[in-house]
């Protein structure tokens, strides 16, 4: 499910730009600044600092897991 994975980057505030939390459904290897985050709030100069403070990582769950979970629990 490609629902079950995905990039998840945390940005702090840099300049006149507030943080913010970019989510994107792509694989490992492209789990990155550059890849995640669009638009980029940042014009072209400022685009290398800017990803060099965001923090990105792939994320993986088991919907299938969950569910079962939580059958479990509501009987």
């Amino acid at each position: 499910n490609s629902e079950d994975v995905r990039c998840k980057c945390i940005c702090p505030p840099y300049k006149d730009h507030s943080g913010h939390i970019y989510n994107k459904n792509v694989s490992q290897k492209d789990c990155d600044c550059l890849h995640v985050v669009e638009p980029m709030p940042v014009p072209g100069p400022d685009v290398e600092a800017y990803c060099l403070r965001c923090e990105c990582k792939y994320e993986e769950r088991s919907s299938v897991t969950i569910k079962v979970s939580n059958l479990i629990l509501l009987a």
